[in-house]
Formats: structure tokens, C-alpha cells, sequence
């Protein structure tokens, strides 16, 4: 067998692996690259591979990183399934169908800029293809792809519907257990179940986006989330958090909601500010089977866990702008979690430079985003061609991320027995690194290169 990689290779964007059998080829997501130019440039790029080559296609989970490319995939050939749990089918074509809102909206500023006109990676037919092309199926069930290779997918506890891939691969009269983590998540967490632990396999791809770095304890986090807040209404000021549309929205209300039921904090305005997310949250309503038994408790407790009294949901435009002219202590949430899209860079172009308001950020920045320059401690920022001073408060928290940290990685890789090669994707060098030294040094352990092949 062979594996090759387009993506999500020393970077935590794209993710994208082929896996080539003596009889079948297939694909673990197709997400879009973020952050630098220079990486956006490649979601423009043709596929290293022939699509029309590749039988069928397994989605962990719906971010765009890991499914973003994927009309794209069948604009150029690809005519086989994806499998999926039917929450990831459901989020992918709302955040597709945003993507395109996204590219059209920066490709008509570049014109603006520039001069000339370019169309976006797919248009809204291809993910009308791709919609009916998933076949979707539950937890624990173990499918038969062909006779050579069945799989079978179990909780990665990081969005609604994220998934752990078992595949057994029969190949030359051998069969291997071949593993795909996916993103793992941060246990534990509100509304969604904690990742399952795999017993048994031969060869896995594990994510590393927090390689070598631990987060602070979810107490701590759910300290310092109430003292912002509570500081914040004591200022009379502005808070914004820029939060990505599925699963960081949803906590986030939940969190809420439990401080302001239970008057921890006052009601203050809160203006959800994301047409995506608020979409993204009418899914994970219908998903209810899928929540953990503290969320299912509230719920059959007759509590609606996704709101509270003075929160707003802000579709249109106008309704957005309006939050500007609320006066007094509010809360701003707002897409996308690394501040490169959506409606959460007009917040900061607004409010960065006013010494007065508050910037949580609680998500992982990428190389090259907005958010990653915030945490970083720049001074000045550029957003929609102009310069903006950072006068504000920036804090950033890791107890909200949905992704595991170094050690829970370990704890994680260290259950599963007979393990004999181990490929690092989804992260930058030195998390890839950090990871690695502490992986058991009798497994054969690669951080592979964009566009490599590799046996296994």
C-alpha cells in the first residue's frame, strides 16, 4: 500500500491523504489550505491526483480545512461516495454553501483592488453533487466498502458528528487496521460526547495542532471566561469573541446560558453575529441523539441550551450594523474563529482601537491569520486596507479548544495496541516535533512532506 499527502502536511490547513491498495484508492477529506497567500493559492491549484481515479472519499468531520475542496473534487472527476455521519453531511453543505459566499465576497475585493474578474473554486451545482453523493451511516457500524476494505467510524468528540476512521484493508493476502484520528477533541466537553479510544490497529495518521503544548484546565478556563465577562459589564464595555461556527458557537451559548440562568452574571445584550453559525446551531438541535447526558439532561429538563434571556440572533446585514448602536456593557460573537472571514473582522475594525473593549480569543490561530497577529501582540493590524492600532485587551484562553492537547495526543495514541507506524499530519513543525520525540520509540514515526508518497 501507499499513502500521499496534498495537505495538512507541517501546516493545519488542507488536509487531504490518499490511500492507493492493489485494487482501490481513496481519499480521508479534502479541505481547503487557510491563512498565508501563498497557502490559499493552493485550493486554486489542480489536484496532484486524478480525481476520476479515486473510488470513494471518508469525511472526519465537516471544518472547511477538511472538507472545503471537496466540490472542487468533484468538479474534477471524482464521482465516488463519502462516507460520513449524517451531522457532518448536514454541516458540510452549510459551510460549503458559506465558502462560496466567502470566496466571492474576497475575489470581488481583489477585482476592486486589482482589476479583472475571477470566479470562485466551484459554484453552487457542484455542492448540489456532492450533497447527494454522501452516504451517510451511524457510529460503531461496520460497513463493507468492497471485498477488500470495510471501516467503520467511532466518536472524535470535536464537533457535532466528528468521526474516528477504522479501515481494515485487505491488501496481498494481508490485512492491515489502518487508523485516521481525525481531529480529536478536548474532553470534556459541553454538549458533545468525549472521543472514543481505539484498542487495536496497525498504522495511524494522528492529528498534532497542539503537539507539544497543554491547555489550562477547563475550571480555570470557565473562571477566567465569567471575570472577563463580569469586568466587561463593570466597564460598560465591549466584548467580542470570535468563534467558529459549529461546535465553539454552540459551547459558548451553552456557557452562557448557564451563567445567566443561574444569575452568575447579569442579562446583558449578547448578539450572536453569524448567519452560518446560528444555521450550523438549528443542525445540532436536530442531532440532540448525539449530546452527552449533561446537555440531554437540560434538554429533557425542558431548558433550551442554546438560549437565555437578551441573547440575539443577527441574520441580515442590517440587524449586524445595528449592534453598533447598542449602548452599555454587551457581548459580541462572531465567525470565523481566526478572524480572517465572516462578520468578526468589521467588529475588530471598530473596536481594536478603543482601549476600552475586550478581545477573548478561544480558538487555534493559523500562520498568517488576523488572529494569529492579535495573540502575538501586534501593535497594528491590517483589516479591509486599512491600518487599525490594537489598543484593547486581547486574552487568549485554550481551555475552550476542541482539539486535544500533547498529553490527552498520548494518553489517546497509547491505548491503542500493536501500533507499528505512526504519521503526524495537522500541524506546524514543532508541534509535529514535539510530538514525535514523545511518541514510543519503537514505532516508526514520520511527520511526512506535502505531495510525498510513502509505503505502509
Amino acid at each position: 500500500m501507499k499513502v500521499s499527502f496534498y495537505g495538512a502536511c507541517r501546516e493545519v490547513t488542507g488536509s487531504c491523504t490518499l490511500i492507493e491498495t492493489s485494487n482501490s484508492k481513496f481519499l480521508v477529506d479534502c479541505g481547503m489550505f487557510q491563512g498565508p497567500t501563498d497557502s490559499k493559492i493552493k485550493n486554486t491549484e489542480k489536484f496532484s491526483f486524478d480525481p476520476k481515479t479515486v473510488d470513494f472519499l471518508l469525511l472526519t468531520h465537516a471544518h472547511v480545512d477538511h472538507c472545503g475542496r471537496l466540490p472542487k473534487l468533484f468538479k474534477e472527476g471524482f464521482k465516488g461516495k463519502i462516507y460520513s455521519t449524517s451531522a457532518t453531511k448536514d454541516l458540510t453543505e452549510i459551510i460549503l454553501l458559506d465558502s462560496i459566499k466567502i470566496q466571492r465576497k474576497d475575489l470581488s475585493s481583489e477585482a476592486s483592488a486589482k482589476g479583472g474578474e475571477k470566479k470562485p473554486i466551484y459554484e453552487e451545482k457542484d455542492i448540489e453533487k456532492i450533497i447527494k453523493s454522501f452516504k451517510s451511516f451511524s457510529y460503531y457500524q461496520k460497513i463493507e466498502i468492497n471485498e477488500n476494505i470495510s471501516l467503520r467510524m467511532q466518536d472524535a468528540g470535536h464537533i457535532l458528528g466528528s468521526s474516528i476512521f477504522e479501515v481494515w484493508i485487505q491488501d496481498e493476502e494481508k490485512e492491515k487496521k489502518v487508523i485516521f484520528s481525525g481531529d480529536l477533541g478536548n474532553p470534556p466537553a459541553p454538549i458533545i460526547k468525549d472521543p472514543d479510544f481505539i484498542k487495536k490497529g496497525d498504522i495511524l495518521f494522528i492529528e498534532s495542532t497542539y503537539g507539544g503544548r497543554l491547555h489550562e484546565p477547563k475550571k480555570e478556563g470557565a473562571q477566567i471566561f465569567k471575570d472577563i465577562i463580569l469586568d466587561n459589564i463593570k466597564r460598560k464595555a465591549t466584548l467580542i469573541m470570535p468563534v467558529f461556527a459549529m461546535e465553539r458557537s454552540q459551547e459558548v451559548l451553552y456557557q452562557l446560558n448557564h451563567l445567566v440562568e443561574n444569575k452568575i452574571i447579569p442579562k446583558i445584550p449578547v448578539f450572536f453575529d453569524s448567519p452560518l453559525a446560528i444555521a450550523a446551531t438549528h443542525i445540532y438541535r436536530k442531532h440532540s441523539n448525539l449530546y452527552d447526558q449533561a446537555a440531554e439532561y437540560l434538554i429533557n429538563s425542558g431548558d433550551d441550551i442554546f438560549d437565555f434571556p437578551n441573547l440575539r440572533f443577527t441574520k441580515s446585514r442590517d440587524e449586524s450594523m445595528e449592534i453598533n448602536t447598542t449602548r452599555g456593557p454587551k457581548i459580541i460573537l462572531a465567525s470565523s474563529g481566526m478572524c480572517t472571514g465572516g462578520r468578526i473582522p468589521h467588529h475588530l475594525k471598530r473596536n481594536l482601537s478603543n482601549p476600552n473593549s475586550h478581545v477573548l480569543i478561544m480558538s487555534y490561530q493559523a500562520k498568517g491569520t488576523l488572529g494569529r497577529e492579535l495573540i502575538e501582540g501586534a501593535k497594528n493590524v491590517i483589516i479591509h486596507d486599512k491600518i487599525i492600532a490594537v489598543n484593547c485587551q486581547i486574552t487568549k484562553t485554550g481551555s475552550f479548544s476542541t482539539h486535544a492537547d500533547h498529553q490527552q495526543l498520548l494518553n489517546w495514541l497509547e491505548k491503542i495496541k500493536g501500533l507499528k507506524q505512526v504519521f503526524i499530519i495537522h500541524g506546524e513543525d514543532l508541534e509535529n516535533e514535539k510530538l514525535a520525540e514523545a511518541i514510543n520509540q519503537d514505532i516508526k514515526t514520520i511527520i511526512p512532506e506535502y505531495n510525498e508518497t510513502y509505503s505502509i
